[in-house]
């Protein structure tokens, strides 16, 4: 689970946790232990379709990311195709 404490005009706001989990495989990946600002993450720099592609909202603040951990990178490179898929691992 990722701290983050998210900002708003250099006003800081509430606490909420960031989750990140491959999205084919939901394995969770990495943890910072560190209160950063939103943008030290570069989520602000997502286009808004990157965003709701990537990025879940939770009712309690928590945001969930989703990314692909190395073996499903490895496993797409080797098999291209596999992109087709939403979810290679069914």
């Amino acid at each position: 689970m990722l701290i983050l404490k998210v900002g708003v005009a250099g006003k800081e706001l509430d606490t909420v946790a960031i989750h990140y989990k491959c999205r084919h495989c939901q394995v969770e990946l990495g943890a910072i232990d560190e209160e950063l600002r939103a943008e030290a993450l570069g989520f602000d720099s997502l286009t808004s379709t990157e965003r709701t592609d990537m990025l879940t909202y939770e009712p309690n603040g928590d945001i969930h990311v989703n990314v692909i951990c190395e073996d499903c990178h490895e496993a797409l490179m080797r098999n291209p195709g596999l992109h087709e898929l939403d979810r290679m691992i069914q």
